[in-house]
């Protein structure tokens, strides 16, 4: 029987385990009705008792097979090092919120256009194979603010701040630190990771609220077989975006006067296991940052081809906590016509009178739920509000000048930008109607 300077007894399990220092053993002891893990090597007494006890963690984990999972990984040494995974938090000057999750470190390399099929396939696996961390506390730093949370059953941390409106508005992007303050596995290093908060300025004449599969992204989402070989075999630089669509949320970022500072929201039934990959893809497409609003993780491999499926309700959730969190901004809605974007924003009109400016739908669906999509549109007229049903960016664009909404010399880069766009397909010796959907329909009105 083993004792410890705290006074823990009853010496239960042991375990050999080889560490970076040589072999030794983890050993478990009972204290009360927990059990912690201690490390023991070259027969020296404790060196390291890590601070969370396992049924701590364990008790988060509502899902048996990761509850079991997440255990023997801690318990013989397999968890791989803890990384924080901010996401781009949003606020005004009265309350922002910053979310983020811990995870086992997936060993990500920053994709390249050169990437081989087999790489891609590795990395997609990663994302949703690692096994997220419950019940550890982290400490978020915004300025002077300070918040400690503790993640949940799905690793997600929050922290919300009540700000004293003295946060400068000469910049839209504010610098966070979150640091994990647990130690869960031996010989851990200081866990930090740096994220962003958009804080809105006084300049932003509206918001623009944005799907991402099939409205700037190419996804095939009403397609599964062809949705999956994208999301397979293809990364950051080589899928392919719809023509033109950085250039025209460039234009309604910055307005009519291109001095403004209008904040761009992406809501999306994709998974945050996709957070890394969809925030690549804008940064190499040069479409403005903004937050992103994803669904529930998803911790099972083979679930992958059902990325961005089953319910869409989550999405009218996040429109509604951006229009409350933005009382004073109305907004431009921009959808898809494959999935249930008409009926989503359609709602949000209904919830929130006089703050919906226009919607534009992009046209990839055919026959029936074409037809279905226009009717939307037409019961939208009746209440003030256009949606547009558009075949391409162009006739979006050509819409947002019109109102005012951007620049009139903001179209002639957008038809520069969507002509880059066309091109790149040929590149790859694949033809525009094989790569997007919905082209079938440009000779419909």
């Amino acid at each position: 029987m083993f004792y410890d300077p705290e006074g823990i007894k009853a010496f239960k399990y042991s375990f050999p385990v080889f560490s970076a220092g040589g072999i030794g053993e983890l050993l478990f002891m009972q204290h009360s009705a927990n059990l912690y893990p201690y490390f023991i090597q070259k027969e020296k007494l404790i060196v390291v008792r890590l601070k969370k006890p396992l049924r701590r963690l364990a008790k988060k984990v509502g899902n048996p097979i990761r509850k079991l999972r997440l255990g023997a990984k801690q318990t013989f040494g397999w968890l791989e090092t803890p990384k924080i995974l901010p996401f781009r938090g949003f606020g005004n000057q009265d309350e922002i919120c910053v979310r983020g999750m811990v995870l086992e470190d997936r060993g990500l390399a920053q994709p390249e256009e050169s990437d081989k099929i087999w790489q891609n396939i590795l990395a997609m696996y990663k994302r949703f194979k690692s096994d997220v961390i419950p019940g550890v506390q982290v400490k978020v730093t915004f300025y002077g603010y300070e918040e400690v949370v503790e993640t949940d059953e799905q690793g997600f941390f929050e922290a919300r701040f009540f700000l004293n409106g003295d946060i400068s508005d000469e910049t839209a992007w504010h610098p966070v630190q979150i640091e994990l303050l647990d130690r869960i596995m031996v010989n851990q290093e200081p866990v930090v990771a740096l994220g962003e908060v958009m804080i809105l300025q006084r300049e932003s004449n509206f918001g623009i609220i944005s799907d991402v599969d099939d409205t700037i992204l190419i996804s095939h989402a009403t397609n599964t077989w062809k949705k999956f070989r994208l999301l397979m075999l293809k990364n950051a630089h080589t899928r392919l975006p719809f023509e033109g669509v950085a250039a025209f949320y460039r234009a309604l970022q910055e307005g009519k006067n291109c001095l403004c500072f209008n904040p761009i929201f992406f809501v999306s039934s994709s998974e945050w296991n996709l957070y890394d990959l969809l925030a690549d893809f804008c940064a190499v497409q040069g479409i403005p940052k903004g937050p992103f609003l994803l669904k529930t993780l998803k911790d099972d491999w083979y679930k992958v081809w059902k990325s961005g499926g089953g319910n869409h309700d989550h999405k009218l959730v996040k429109i509604r906590h951006i229009l409350t969190t933005f009382h004073g901004l109305d907004f431009i809605l921009i959808g898809d016509s494959g999935q249930h974007d008409a009926e989503l924003y359609s709602q949000a009109v209904e919830e929130f009178p006089g703050r919906i400016k226009a919607i534009y739908i992009r046209d990839v669906s055919h026959n029936k739920r074409h037809r279905e999509v226009q009717e939307i549109a037409r019961t939208m007229h009746t209440k003030g509000v256009e949606m547009l049903v558009v075949e391409n960016t162009e006739a979006a664009a050509a819409h947002a000048i019109a109102c005012g909404y951007i620049a009139h010399s903001a179209m002639e880069s957008i038809k520069e930008n969507r002509e880059r766009d066309l091109e790149a397909p040929r590149q790859e010796g694949l033809s525009i109607e094989e790569e997007a959907p919905g082209k079938a329909l440009s000779t419909e009105s």
